[in-house]
């Protein structure tokens, strides 16, 4: 056996990190927002997060809101592997896959965006389909318009048609009850209303497709990060039931 620990225990072992990593688990992140969180100074955890993206545990995206601004995000599909591999690293027997998660039809879900025209749409579509309808899952936008050609063409990738989804302003749903509400937009989140009970609310930094010159690519790209999301968004759901039953 190696004497040295596996890359995930050397990077998620320091206290600070791991608490990091923890608050980057539920949603997107500014810096600013993560001394916050931790109470610590801001270049301590600048340096820590450092240590991070070094390890390829998290990612640094621009923010369109304001360029100024840089979002952190939590790489849990690395996340996932290394933790297999730490543990087989112990002991082949715990080299362990994640069982599939079983989500409770009550879950109510709200995915936001600008335009309501790909991500949000996108978003809403992929988790209808990866739940099996069971989550009751609705979609807007702070300025609806239709719905990008280019999206519905990446979603058939997925045997999913969006030819015949609506765009939809977000006063829509003004007044009903969510358990989660999700912003894929940086300018949206700043905006984001307020919804009855305290929805558990998270933001997925995804740039616009519709921006990017790159054309339908942009889509894929957009379309595949968002199924990785919801992959992991599903055993949330789960492990919300289970801890309210």
């Amino acid at each position: 056996m190696d004497d040295a620990p596996p890359p995930f225990v050397r990077a998620a072992g320091h206290p600070l990190r791991w608490r990091l990593l923890g608050e980057l688990a539920r949603g997107d992140r500014q810096v600013h927002e993560l001394t916050a969180l931790v109470g610590q100074q801001q270049s301590l955890v600048s340096y820590h997060l450092g240590l991070l993206r070094k390890a390829d545990l998290v990612r640094t995206r621009r923010s369109t809101a304001d360029g100024r601004d840089v979002y952190y995000r939590l790489d849990l599909a690395r996340c996932a592997d290394l933790l297999s591999g730490a543990g087989g690293a112990l002991h082949p027997g715990l080299r362990l896959a994640p069982a599939p998660p079983a989500v409770p039809p009550r879950s109510r879900v709200l995915f936001l965006c600008t335009g309501n025209s790909s991500r949000s749409q996108m978003a809403e579509a992929l988790l209808r389909q990866r739940s099996g309808g069971a989550v009751d899952v609705v979609s807007a936008g702070s300025r609806p318009k239709p719905i990008h050609p280019d999206a519905v063409a990446a979603m058939a990738g997925y045997g999913i048609d969006l030819g015949t989804a609506r765009p939809k302003h977000l006063d829509e749903f003004a007044g009903h009850r969510f358990d989660h509400v999700i912003t894929l937009c940086d300018r949206v989140r700043e905006i984001c209303p307020e919804f009855p009970d305290h929805p558990a609310t998270a933001h997925w930094s995804i740039p616009d497709p519709a921006a990017d010159p790159a054309g339908p690519p942009a889509f894929d790209r957009v379309a595949a990060e968002l199924a990785e999301r919801i992959g992991f968004l599903l055993h949330v759901l789960d492990d919300d039931e289970r801890t309210t039953t």
